[in-house]
C-alpha cells in the first residue's frame, strides 16, 4: 500500500438483485491490506425503485457511519457504481469522497436494462435522461480519484466500453464473466491498486451542484 497516511475507510456498494454478501472475496482482502471495509444492503435490490432513491440510502449511511471530517473511498459494482455516482455527483459525496472505484457498471447504459420496466432499470438503458443528467458534468469526477475498472467480454453491460468514462484512470482486466469481476484475482488487484494511490488533489468543499429535476419514471410501463 501506497498510504502514508491511514487510509480512508472503504464503502463498498453492490449490483442489481445482490446483497453486501456479493463481497464476500474482496472485503476479506481488502481487511487483511489494512483496510477499514463497510458495505451496504441497498432496498430494494431489484430495480423497482429508482437508483436516486437508492443513492439516497448511501447518503444516510455515510451521515450516520462516519463523522463529518472523515473522509471515505466508494467501490461500486455494476448498478452499485452508477447509485455512487448519483451520491457523489447529486447528493454532495463529492465533498466527502476521495477515491472512487467502479467496476463494470453502465455509465453509458446497457441493453439489457431494457429486458425489466422498473424505475431503476429503465434508468440504465442507453440514453435515459437519467444517464444523460449525470454525464453532462461527469468531469466533475476529476476533482476525486476515480477508476473505471472493466472487461470487454462483459455480457451484462452491453456494449462493454459502456463501463468507461474520459475523465480519471481507465482499467481494463481479462475476465470472462461479469461477476467474477468482484472476486477475480486481476480485478482485486486492480481495486487494491486504485485504493493505494495517492490523492491527486484537494477540492474545495460546498462546490456540489444542485440536485437536476428528472423527468418523472411511471413504475407502472
Amino acid at each position: 500500500m501506497n498510504i502514508t497516511t491511514k487510509p480512508n475507510p472503504v464503502l463498498l456498494v453492490h449490483g442489481i438483485n445482490d446483497t453486501a454478501t456479493v463481497f464476500c472475496k474482496m472485503s476479506p482482502q481488502l481487511a487483511r491490506k489494512g483496510w477499514l471495509v463497510h458495505d451496504i444492503d441497498l432496498t430494494p435490490n431489484n430495480c423497482s425503485r429508482p437508483l436516486d432513491y437508492l443513492a439516497k440510502q448511501i447518503a444516510n449511511y455515510v451521515e450516520k457511519t462516519f463523522p463529518p471530517e472523515q473522509p471515505i473511498d466508494i467501490v461500486g459494482f455494476s448498478m452499485g457504481g452508477i447509485v455512487s455516482r448519483y451520491y457523489i455527483q447529486r447528493l454532495g459525496g463529492i465533498d466527502r469522497v476521495g477515491r472512487f472505484i467502479t467496476i463494470s457498471s453502465p455509465h453509458h447504459g446497457t441493453v439489457l436494462a431494457y429486458l425489466l420496466d422498473r424505475p431503476g432499470s429503465i434508468q440504465m438503458r442507453p440514453d435515459s435522461p437519467f444517464l444523460a443528467d449525470l454525464n453532462r458534468d461527469f468531469a466533475m469526477l476529476d476533482r476525486i480519484n476515480f477508476t473505471s475498472i472493466w472487461t470487454p467480454f462483459d455480457l451484462m453491460i452491453v456494449p462493454p466500453t459502456s463501463s468507461q468514462l474520459l475523465v480519471g484512470r481507465d482499467v481494463q482486466v481479462p475476465v470472462a464473466l461479469h461477476a467474477w469481476m468482484i472476486t477475480d484475482p486481476k480485478a482485486i488487484a486492480a481495486v487494491v491498486e486504485a485504493l493505494s494511490e495517492d490523492i491527486r488533489q484537494h477540492h474545495p468543499l460546498g462546490q456540489t451542484p444542485p440536485p437536476q429535476k428528472l423527468p418523472s419514471i411511471d413504475s407502472n410501463i
